[in-house]
């Protein structure tokens, strides 16, 4: 393992960002069952989750140089509880607004299991196969788009002295760019990577969702770069 306290420059936009690896970590954003597997919510709504495939590749390859850096790996995974108390339910504006997803529906999944769409300790929210999380890694649960929103996210990064994010997952107009938001107002730095974050939403519109969230987040919360830079300057 190389120094951990060295600088590291990265490369991005609007500008190179440096940051050190015993002060890093990489946060994964919602890459489980519901949004990029077959059989998943998204897939079962008709909503094409090719864009969140493609990431795995790319994402794999950030964690397993991140895990040889010493970089701690947090994965977020969207899931309410099995009473579907914390969603909301049965008025609550979050609810509804996953109503038209089958949000706490009963499923069969992809190997015969009983599972439920986006509740907890289900195949559905499960983190993808290919990504699937290491022993050490640290594995949360939230309820809303934000990673920090009632969450133990922030306690987490602060025990381990972070101060830098990388930002990876799904989508990126909604659960990345929340988390991101939500970073940037408890002064973490963030590093978001163009090529390792994926929108369904407008993504054959002249100019998607995807395309304006990463400008947004470049101009406001945070720097743009790619996974083969970031790999480069690890």
């Amino acid at each position: 393992m190389a120094d951990p306290t060295r600088d590291v420059i990265v490369p991005a936009r609007p500008a190179e960002l440096t940051l050190r690896p015993d002060r890093t970590a990489v946060i994964v954003v919602d890459m489980q069952n519901d949004f990029g597997s077959s059989g998943g919510m998204f897939d079962r709504a008709g909503i094409d989750i090719s864009p969140i495939q493609a990431l795995v590749e790319p994402i794999g390859a950030v964690l397993d140089a991140a895990r040889a850096a010493g970089l701690p790996v947090v994965y977020l995974k969207m899931g309410f509880s099995e009473d579907l108390k914390d969603s909301g339910y049965p008025d609550g504006p979050t609810w509804l607004k996953h109503v038209p997803l089958q949000a706490g529906s009963e499923v069969t999944a992809p190997d015969g299991s009983a599972s439920r769409i986006l509740v907890r300790d289900t195949w559905n929210t499960d983190i993808v196969d290919a990504l699937a999380p290491h022993v050490d890694d640290v594995v949360l649960y939230k309820h809303r788009y934000s990673g920090f929103y009632d969450t133990e996210l922030d306690g987490q990064l602060r025990a381990r002295g972070v101060d830098t994010l990388v930002v990876v997952g799904a989508t990126t107009s909604v659960c990345v760019e929340s988390t991101v938001r939500d970073a940037m107002f408890r002064d973490y730095r963030c590093l978001v990577l163009g090529d390792c974050v994926a929108e369904p939403i407008a993504h054959d519109a002249p100019r998607s969702n995807h395309e304006a969230s990463l400008l947004v987040l470049e101009l406001l919360f945070a720097w743009i770069t790619d996974s083969r830079t970031l790999l480069a300057a690890l």
